[in-house]
């Protein structure tokens, strides 16, 4: 790791104006959301930001920065490592960088006003930007950076948003399952759908509430804590325990359309569950947050359940999925 001027934690600890830690590391898209996940068991990070990073980048494939920041304090050292061991799996990977570590006065400005289009209509952005449309049909969708899942970075948040585009009609009852940071069910929504946003973590509800505040569309997006069926036994989505037994969520009457990304191991477990909301209406079943190497798999669990694959999007290792429920 890398501190301000090469000092010591220890030694800046003697300079009272410095009062934040400012932590930043180089990231693969894919690793976002990874990376927010790990720091959401830490209970003093502040104002995450990630922003796009120059070309002559030293990693071609870490397009992005992130940072955060922690307030400082004299176990400012332990706290450092604590971080870095948590973020020590990703780093190995070679998704993110090593982090680097500052002590400063203030926060910057936020770097993280960048939009970016996904598909043909969507751009996400930062809620506080001012942003005009270049074409009457695009669809702003206002996200804040934080530690839920779904940050717009992700290959499996693009491909499920390119999905969503093509199948969302207006007026259909729909299911977000793992809404995160709420970013899929307001897509749905400002496609016309009526959407019930479940997610099992509380981080990722309270997200989702402020996605859906933040692009008014409360009368069509209602957001709870919980699963479907047999998710409510599972324990974390991401991996870890809950504290509190995750209650089951009753459907909408006549849903016609489940969108999941979530982990591969969770779609072929609730597939039965699936089934059974969407068969009602030959309802239609949209799931990714998972790579190739597990397609088969869960293509073969939604086959036995009773769906057939009408579409595709790939991205590199990275798959979403839709089928139709037989009925």
């Amino acid at each position: 790791m890398k501190l301000i001027e090469g000092e010591n934690v220890a030694e800046i600890k003697r300079k009272p104006e410095m009062t934040l830690l400012e932590l930043s590391v180089e990231a693969t898209p894919e690793a976002v959301d990874w990376v927010c996940t790990l720091l959401a068991q830490l209970d003093d990070i502040r104002d995450l930001q990630v922003s796009q990073l120059q070309s002559d980048r030293p990693h071609p494939a870490r397009t992005l920065q992130m940072r955060w920041y922690m307030p400082y304090s004299n176990n400012a050292n332990a706290r450092v490592d604590a971080l870095t061991q948590l973020l020590s799996p990703v780093q190995r990977t070679g998704l993110i960088s090593e982090p680097e570590i500052y002590v400063i006065e203030e926060k910057p400005i936020a770097l993280s006003t960048q939009a970016h289009a996904i598909g043909e209509r969507f751009v996400v952005l930062p809620p506080d930007v001012n942003y005009q449309p270049t074409r009457s049909e695009e669809i702003p969708l206002r996200l804040e950076t934080s530690l839920a899942f779904g940050s717009g970075f992700h290959p499996a948040t693009i491909l499920a948003l390119k999905l969503i585009e093509r199948h969302v009609k207006t007026g259909m009852q729909a299911i977000d399952l793992g809404s995160g940071t709420g970013i899929l069910g307001v897509a749905m929504a400002k496609l016309g759908a009526h959407v019930l946003a479940i997610d099992n973590d509380p981080t990722a509800v309270a997200a989702t509430q402020q996605t859906i505040e933040q692009n008014q569309v409360s009368q069509q997006v209602t957001a709870k804590r919980g699963s479907l069926g047999q998710g409510s036994e599972l324990g974390h989505w991401m991996g870890g325990e809950l504290e509190q037994r995750v209650p089951i969520v009753q459907p909408p009457a006549n849903c016609k359309l489940i969108v999941a990304n979530i982990l591969a191991r969770i779609h072929m477990t609730l597939a039965p569950d699936y089934q059974q909301i969407l068969s009602a209406e030959r309802g239609l079943l949209i799931t990714a947050g998972f790579t190739t190497e597990f397609e088969a798999e869960v293509n073969a669990a939604f086959d036995a359940a009773g769906f057939d694959r009408i579409d595709v999007e790939r991205s590199d290792d990275w798959v979403a999925l839709v089928h139709r429920s037989r009925g």
